[in-house]
């Protein structure tokens, strides 16, 4: 039987591999808590405020708008989004590769803190809009990495900010995030230049959300979202 201490001594050393194995693996709620933390020292006092988020598809950009303490919007930081791919125009199928345009809004139900994509939260898609429309897929989601095919990839550290900002506002009792989506930036010219495309009337109701929010300085409150 002496091969009996041989055996006891490999399995307390898979014990221990596996242990240290384990505690190298960062868990998503330590994982969270540390962006937490991070995004809480840099934002300060608006740290938990209403947030909106607007991505203009064109310029590859995210704006993160917060409502201060006065009541105003203002936007506090623009992300580079990493890839979105796909063609251009909203998503239309299930698959297809493209990225949603329009309105949509973000629960606390649709944070995904465990995400492959280190995080990430699901936008909506589809609303009651693109349904009306005929329009398929699911899990849009903006996340980390730098890698994507329909989603908005914005990279590790940006994603930590924005979900962390996202997250604190929902907690905080902002009933819903919106995340409102738009292929260029939208003025009457540039819409007239696209009006051969087959979804024009889509683009003249993206532009009544985009002139809102110009005009009003905050988030177009969509009904169909």
């Amino acid at each position: 039987m002496k091969w009996i201490p041989v055996v006891v001594a490999a399995i307390a050393l898979l014990a221990v591999l596996s242990v240290r194995s384990f505690c190298r693996e960062e868990s998503p709620v330590d994982r969270v808590k540390k962006a937490c933390d991070n995004t809480r020292a840099e934002w300060g006092k608006l740290w938990g405020k209403p947030v909106f988020i607007r991505i203009i598809k064109e310029e590859m950009l995210l704006e993160l708008w917060v409502r201060s303490t006065d009541g105003t919007w203002s936007i506090r930081k623009n992300y580079p989004i990493h890839t979105f791919g796909g063609e251009d125009g909203p998503k239309q199928e299930e698959g297809d590769g493209r990225a949603p345009e329009g309105f949509y809004r973000v629960r606390l139900p649709q944070l995904k803190p465990n995400s492959d994509y280190h995080m990430a939260f699901n936008i909506g898609y589809p609303n009651a809009y693109d349904l009306s429309l005929g329009r398929t897929g699911s899990f849009i989601m903006v996340h980390g990495h730098s890698v994507s095919i329909g989603c908005f990839a914005v990279g590790d550290t940006a994603i930590e900010e924005i979900y962390t900002m996202v997250e604190q506002a929902l907690r905080a009792g902002q009933q819903y995030v919106p995340v409102q989506i738009y292929p260029f930036r939208m003025t009457p010219q540039r819409v007239e230049k696209e009006k051969e495309r087959s979804y024009h009337d889509f683009l003249q109701h993206l532009l009544e959300g985009w002139d809102f929010t110009e005009r009003e300085k905050k988030p177009f409150p969509d009904r169909d979202a």
